[in-house]
């Protein structure tokens, strides 16, 4: 069975998100029957309906850290997979700033949003979880959310690498030895390095230590997208022999035995559209009890 990705949004930072340059609504992955969101941001509900992916198929939302560009979607996606609330399904996964809140940051969903859910936990560093029959590794991150966490998948083609905001160091590369994929967030362009992100410049170092067979360059900065992002993946590319793309909205990665990327097939942005399941016309909306 393919693992599939879909890119529902490859920005990030604070300007990024603000004028939606890119969009920020993180990203679906597709296997066997499931639907897992990860950091559903700004712009995730717009390209699902692009793309004409129901809400009502995630099985699980993930969130890695309190920060609005990789959660502020989450609420109507979880109301979407909860059919509206009236279906108490799936699972929440969250960094203890998203779930519990965590010093100054969170809690970045309500506990009526939790409570829709078939359940819901708050991961850390270290944890081991079973996602809808997915292995997931919890993995430690740098990053201005402390509670911040990055990831491995588990798939029968090998091991896709989603690392979250954070900076580069030896030690966080280590985790990823052995990944296939690096989904890589590289905020900032070559010779721009701030703290708690990643920049060209570790993503390159990053690329030597783990040589996954391929890396995709996602939550770019306003910075980035002014400095030629294309160039900047393909010096990560020169630079390490490792294939580097960058990552574009509505992008897919099918990973079998070969990493095959396409472009997701869209619809009429004003086309009227809503899933069959979704109620009549009739039907008078209001909160589940």
């Amino acid at each position: 069975m393919v693992f599939q990705i879909t890119f529902l949004g490859t920005g990030g930072g604070r300007h990024t998100t603000i004028y939606q340059t890119r969009s920020t609504g993180g990203f679906l992955v597709r296997r066997e029957g499931h639907c897992t969101h990860f950091d559903p941001g700004p712009g995730a509900l717009r390209n699902m309906h692009l793309i004409h992916h129901d809400p009502a198929a995630t099985d699980s939302v993930v969130i890695s850290h309190c920060h609005p560009d990789h959660y502020s979607d989450a609420p109507s996606v979880i109301e979407g997979m909860t059919r509206g609330g009236w279906t108490r399904r799936g699972h929440i996964y969250g960094s203890t700033s998203v779930i519990t809140g965590d010093g100054r940051l969170g809690p970045a969903i309500s506990g009526y949003h939790l409570g829709l859910a078939e359940g819901y936990k708050a991961f850390v560093p270290g944890d081991v979880i079973d996602m809808d029959g997915m292995q997931v590794d919890i993995m430690r991150a740098v990053h201005n959310d402390p509670a911040n966490v990055g990831f491995r998948m588990h798939t029968d083609h090998g091991m896709v690498s989603y690392l979250s905001d954070t900076e580069y160091h030896e030690d966080i590369g280590e985790q990823y030895i052995g990944s296939r994929v690096l989904i890589l967030p590289v905020t900032t362009p070559l010779g721009n390095i701030i703290k708690g992100h990643m920049s060209t410049d570790g993503a390159i170092e990053i690329c030597r230590q783990v040589k996954p067979e391929l890396c995709i360059f996602i939550h770019l900065g306003i910075v980035m997208l002014e400095n030629d992002p294309v160039e900047q993946a393909a010096m990560c590319e020169r630079e390490t022999g490792v294939r580097t793309v960058l990552g574009e909205d509505l992008m897919t990665l099918d990973v079998g035995e070969e990493l095959t990327i396409s472009r997701a097939e869209t619809y009429p942005e004003d086309e009227f559209w809503v899933p069959e399941w979704c109620p009549p016309k009739d039907f008078v909306d209001r909160h589940p009890k």
